[in-house]
């Protein structure tokens, strides 16, 4: 992994998904000895996006449409 003349690099894929890193998600560096570590920072009740710790949770395949028509039924 190579850093970018901005003193960039790119978290890989498979670590972001294992820490629940997404866009917008804080981290720190944590410096011990010769070494640095990136570490997700805890998100205080989830403020940034509440209604991200219910993602996947839902167990009924329905399209938009058709919980749109649950919605709207009289």
């Amino acid at each position: 992994m190579r850093v970018t003349i901005k003193g960039q690099v790119t978290i890989p894929r498979h670590i972001r998904e294992k820490l629940g890193i997404l866009p917008a998600t804080e981290i720190a560096f944590v410096e011990e000895k010769d070494r640095v570590y990136i570490v997700k920072k805890k998100d205080p009740g989830n403020r940034n996006n509440p209604f991200r710790k219910l993602r996947g949770v839902a167990t009924v395949r329905m399209t938009t449409d058709e919980i749109m028509a649950l919605t709207r039924k009289d």
